[in-house]
């Protein structure tokens, strides 16, 4: 079954590509690898606000992560033009909008990670790093950058 496949049993239809809020392109191809910058998790169309720990539960930011997966599936597929041409997702990298003591950032980036399982199976698997952090661009709650190989 294709991605496409996929993503339409899952009712997921990928966003166009945002336009950059700063001074930075939202992706960069070198070789066989597609670097996807930064994207924040959005619901309605704008910034989903919220710190994990203090105004959010550990399911609400999953689903958030498990958002700004799609936005990142949306741009990878402007990168490459087919993400059945993808060969791996390599690493993930979340950035979580927490309060001090919370400490389910591994959790939160589940939904994103999970996502990407199932959109691509075994090549979905990836190395990962979740951090906890004091603030992200727009209040939102979660940012997430992936990297992955294309053949």
């Amino acid at each position: 079954m294709s991605v496409y496949d996929k993503l339409k049993q899952l009712g997921i239809t990928l966003p166009p590509v945002a336009t950059p809020a700063a001074a930075y392109v939202p992706f960069v191809r070198t070789g066989n690898l597609v670097f996807i910058s930064g994207h924040t998790a959005k619901r309605d169309g704008k910034p989903w606000v919220g710190q994990l720990g203090k105004t959010m539960t550990t399911e609400e930011g999953k689903t958030a992560a498990r958002s700004v997966a799609i936005d990142l599936m949306g741009t990878l597929h402007a990168a490459v033009g087919d993400l059945n041409n993808v060969r791996r997702i390599v690493k993930v990298m979340s950035l979580v909008n927490s309060s001090p003591d919370f400490t389910e950032h591994h959790l939160v980036t589940n939904g994103a990670s999970e996502l990407l399982g199932q959109l691509f199976g075994d090549r979905g698997a990836h190395a990962r790093s979740a951090f906890g952090v004091a603030q992200i661009p727009t209040g939102s709650c979660v940012e997430i950058e992936l990297i992955a190989e294309v053949g």
